[in-house]
């Protein structure tokens, strides 16, 4: 029985390792994605500023 419950224990280990990856990336891609809002709302920003005061 300790070898069916020591292989569970490896195995739920494991799938918390894969999940702990999956969020990681996962939050990665959002702000990457929120980053590049910023960037473009920025620019738009800086470029109707820029020809109001031409």
């Amino acid at each position: 029985m300790t070898d069916t419950s020591d292989a569970n224990k490896e195995r739920n280990l494991e799938i918390a390792r894969n999940e702990e990856a999956k969020q990681v990336a996962g939050s990665v891609r959002i702000s990457a994605s929120a980053i590049v809002a910023v960037v473009i709302v920025g620019g738009i920003l800086f470029t109707l500023g820029w020809l109001a005061l031409r």
